[in-house]
């Protein structure tokens, strides 16, 4: 955060000071969890459902926080507020309007943390820059990313999520980007937005949110996604399309995928084009990059030192394709992070790219939040699976029945569809089915906790680390 004094930080919140003095000044970030507080942090005290950070105000003062933003008084240093995350909502929106940096917004109904992940490390070349830990991208999270900013930040990369029509206008409105992107409208939380259009409704709020044009503003949408096309309409931004399809101003060409599930294309601009060897597993990520190459396109870059940034890019969030090779000659993709049908389809795609020659496992659990549609989506999917040939399909979970019910509907299905009740006997099964060679899909929503499947199978199978960064 850019330094301000405890007295300024009391006067932008609407705070009282209490036993702390006005003079001392905050140069860290604003805190919640009190382990990571670091000299210099200012402790953010959250009273949640399980955990109250007023319990560890003291702690945080220990390992040097100058003081407390907190509801109630501790023995330390601290700034009291009737409610701590609208007080960091105000200071977030302070301190945006007070950086130097290009601030830039990214949403879609999948893909965002991965894209963000990708645009961070190709601007990281250009100048320093603040992303949006994991996927830390709500109501609390939006000023937290924020508030990690601070004068020598050049670019501040902001994810975006929506549960309902205005979240992402309330966010917006705390740190305007000037540059956006959208990168789908899918399925993902339907029973709560209630249709595909209310999604694209939501969404479209970020592109509404730019300036215009003749004020530098540019929105960057999918040229494959209908529905993220006609957005196009709700900005007065310059508008970028990024995809394959070919009026896209930036494109996509020559697509080819490795055994490695790693994507290979010709990037393509109406300057000139260059190739781009991913290193992220699944062809998917291909539409990711190029709304990345546009993004940063737009920011000044040029497209050799894009292309070579997309190309040398890496995992940078766990659970997202992380491939360990085991000792058992077996692969493991931990994508357990979340799964939505249209991330689902991407994942059994990238398995069966992986798996050519190789007998093909998916394990999956339950797809949440799809609404009175649930069961047909589930049953789809199954089918989907027996469409690519997948050898092996487990489906983990009483929400998950209906994806072993689809893949067994047709009888010509030469692979095997099973159902097994949690995760402790889905990892039972295959250690009784695995077999040297397979390559095996763990994938779900996050309420279905299929990480731990993953995780449980690599350590058993005497697995080498999968996780965003290491070598596979």
């Amino acid at each position: 955060m850019i330094a301000l004094r405890l007295a300024e930080i009391a006067a932008i919140v609407g705070g009282r000071l209490v036993a702390a003095d006005p003079e001392l000044t905050v140069s860290g970030k604003v805190e919640f969890d009190s382990r990571k507080v670091v000299p210099g942090d200012l402790f953010l005290a959250i009273a949640g459902s399980r955990v109250d950070g007023h319990d560890y105000a003291e702690a945080a003062v220990r390992a040097g926080a100058v003081a407390v933003l907190a509801t109630r008084a501790a023995p330390v240093a601290a700034i009291l507020v009737p409610d701590p995350i609208a007080a960091i909502t105000e200071l977030a929106r302070v301190v945006a309007q007070r950086l130097n940096a290009r601030i830039i917004g990214i949403t879609g109904s999948s893909g965002k943390t991965s894209t963000k992940d990708l645009l961070a490390q190709v601007l990281a070349g250009a100048g320093a820059t603040v992303a949006t830990p994991a996927s830390f991208n709500n109501e609390l999270g939006y000023p937290y990313t924020v508030l990690l900013a601070d004068e020598h930040t050049q670019y501040l990369v902001l994810e975006t999520s929506s549960r309902g029509v205005g979240h992402i206008r309330h966010l917006t409105g705390i740190a305007a980007p000037r540059l956006a992107a959208v990168l789908n409208v899918g399925s993902a939380h339907l029973s709560e937005f209630g249709s595909v259009e209310t999604i694209a409704l939501a969404k479209g709020e970020l592109v509404e949110a730019l300036p215009s044009a003749a004020d530098g503003g540019v929105a960057v949408l999918n040229a494959d996604d209908p529905l993220v096309a006609a957005m196009a309409a709700r900005t007065s931004a310059r508008v970028v399309l990024a995809g394959a399809h070919p009026d896209a101003d930036v494109r996509v060409e020559q697509v080819t995928v490795d055994s490695a599930g790693r994507a290979r294309f010709e990037l393509v601009t109406t300057t000139g084009r260059a190739p781009v060897q991913l290193q992220l597993r699944g062809e998917h990520h291909v539409s990711n990059a190029v709304i990345v190459a546009a993004l940063a396109l737009a920011c000044g870059l040029e497209l050799p030192a894009v292309a070579k940034a997309l190309s040398q890019a890496s995992a940078r969030s766990r659970w997202r394709m992380e491939v360990s090779e085991t000792a058992a000659g077996i692969t493991v993709i931990n994508d357990a992070y979340n799964a939505n049908p249209e991330s689902m389809r991407a994942a059994l795609k990238a398995l069966a790219t992986m798996s050519e020659g190789r007998r093909s496992v998916a394990v999956l659990g339950h797809m949440a939040e799809l609404g009175p549609d649930a069961n047909a989506q589930h049953e789809a999917l199954g089918g989907h699976a027996r469409g690519l040939g997948i050898g092996v399909l487990i489906a983990v979970g009483e929400q998950a029945r209906a994806i072993a019910t689809g893949a067994a509907l047709e009888g010509s299905y030469h692979g095997e569809s099973q159902w097994v009740p949690d995760a402790t006997a889905a990892v039972a099964r295959l250690e009784e089915e695995l077999r040297p060679g397979d390559v095996v899909l763990v994938k779900g929503s996050r309420s279905a906790a299929m990480e731990v499947v993953a995780q449980a199978l690599v350590e058993r199978l005497g697995g080498t680390d999968g996780t965003p960064g290491a070598p596979a």
